[in-house]
């Protein structure tokens, strides 16, 4: 009998301390870390050949993306200080335009930004099109182009020419990169941004947008901004 109670003390200390190591190591943390780990492996190729069913914060999956858009300029001779990322799938009252910094790994600026009025879009739902006149978004990776003129914000647009079959109308449809005074800097989540300020643009805020602009004046490189959902 004394065999027996001295085991089941002995088990219960045991499962006492690999509780109090576990709180100690933050096992939540740690937990999140192993998830993401597999996903990490495969930035490079797109592909996760496993699908542990936990999804990832918005910070996981925006750090994946840049990852993935760092290989993408290093292949194509862009610039790897920084790139523009565009998240649709995340609400409109809600930043979702970044300037990423490469060397940083971290967000320097970000912006609300709007998103087409045509095809039957929604202020929840884009709906998306690289038809000339659909005055819809377009999803892919665009090289930025040209500084010209805008009427619009600080008076400062991009060209944007489109690099993939889903986008490559876009200079053609005079999709740029610009800003305009009724996109507030402060998030309005959990409203919308009124539909019908872009024509298929990216349309930000006026302060990151001259954040932007003071980039874009200095690099010598080609600058990837790439939309995504």
């Amino acid at each position: 009998m004394s065999l027996l109670v001295e085991a089941y003390a002995a088990f219960y200390f045991y499962i006492l301390f690999m509780l109090l190591l576990l709180n100690w190591l933050n096992i939540s943390k740690l937990w999140r870390y192993f998830v993401s780990l597999p996903m990490l492996c495969c930035v490079a190729d797109n592909v996760c050949a496993l699908d542990v069913g936990y999804s990832l914060t918005m910070e996981d999956s925006l750090k994946l993306k840049a990852a993935e858009a760092k290989e993408y300029c290093k292949k194509q001779a862009f610039n790897t200080d920084f790139c523009f990322l565009v998240d649709f799938s995340i609400h409109s009252g809600k930043k979702r335009f970044f300037i990423w910094d490469f060397q940083g790994d971290s967000v320097r600026y970000s912006s609300l930004c709007t998103h087409g009025c045509g095809g039957g879009s929604t202020h929840e739902k884009p709906v998306y099109s690289n038809i000339e006149g659909s005055h819809c978004s377009s999803l892919g990776k665009y090289k930025v182009g040209a500084r010209s003129y805008s009427n619009w914000g600080i008076h400062v647009s991009y060209k944007l020419h489109g690099l993939e079959k889903s986008n490559n109308n876009a200079f053609k449809r005079y999709v740029v990169l610009h800003s305009y005074s009724l996109v507030p800097y402060a998030e309005t989540y959990p409203y919308h941004l009124p539909l019908g300020i872009s024509e298929g643009c990216p349309v930000i805020d006026n302060k990151t947008m001259k954040a932007a602009d003071d980039l874009l004046k200095k690099v010598k490189t080609p600058v990837l901004l790439w939309i995504f959902e």
